[in-house]
């Protein structure tokens, strides 16, 4: 069975994001669950999911939420504390994404752990803004540095895993927002387990802007990880 969990702030075509994603699984042999969870929206998208579950499918789609705001890391936690799947998937709520993508990336789990989407992948398909771009190999470059990962794209909204990977990371993870992917994969790597980067579809023409708050607390949560893991080795410790 596959647990589709999707983190949602103030998602406004949520409705429409929610049908589609449900017509791609529909073209699917496994059975699934889609699990959204609302980040402490400040808009009515909670009450537009719902709306869509029933007219869609209810039995297949939960809709959960809490009031404040804890970041894209926290919901998909909280999502996957809820989840029942042998295969758990991460996807970004915005249309970027096309969930016809994963069948593509299910293919690959009998031989990896974890199936990420890379916008560094030869094969993809996007635009991406020079200064974007920029931004985004500086970061990958430092994440190789830090944790000497062999992986080019830490970041893309669809990953792909094994419940077995996340049921041992998940109780050592702290990252609350956009860092969350970087630990996550940063432990899966540290417990050898196999990751494997293909190519994705990024319907979202990237805007130049970013948010300089958000980059520093993102710059901030990545040396935390490295402090953890190197200096501190929470990631060694059993947690129960």
């Amino acid at each position: 069975m596959l647990s589709i969990i999707i983190p949602m702030y103030n998602e406004s075509d949520i409705r429409l994001n929610l049908k589609e994603i449900f017509n791609g699984l529909k073209e699917l042999e496994n059975d699934f669950e889609i699990i959204v969870v609302d980040d402490g929206s400040q808009i009515n998208c909670f009450e537009k999911a719902i709306e869509s579950a029933k007219e869609i499918n209810s039995k297949k789609i939960k809709v959960l939420r809490y009031t404040i705001n804890q970041g894209k890391g926290f919901a998909l936690r909280h999502g996957f504390n809820k989840s029942k799947g042998d295969i758990v998937i991460f996807l970004d709520a915005g249309l970027e994404l096309n969930s016809r993508q994963i069948k593509s990336f299910l293919q690959y789990l009998d031989g990896y752990d974890v199936i990420i989407g890379s916008k560094r992948h030869p094969k993809s398909k996007l635009h991406y803004p020079i200064f974007r771009r920029l931004m985004s190999r500086t970061y990958q470059l430092m994440n190789r540095v830090l944790f000497n990962l062999k992986i080019k794209d830490t970041q893309v909204g669809l990953k792909v895993f094994k419940r077995e990977v996340l049921e041992k990371i998940m109780p050592k993870i702290l990252c609350k927002k956009f860092a969350f992917d970087l630990e996550v994969l940063v432990n899966a790597n540290k417990l050898n387990y196999k990751i494997l980067e293909v190519p994705v579809e990024l319907r979202y023409w990237f805007s130049s802007t970013i948010n300089p708050k958000a980059v520093f607390y993102m710059i901030l949560d990545t040396f935390a990880v490295f402090y953890r893991l190197n200096i501190l080795r929470y990631y060694d410790r059993k947690i129960k």
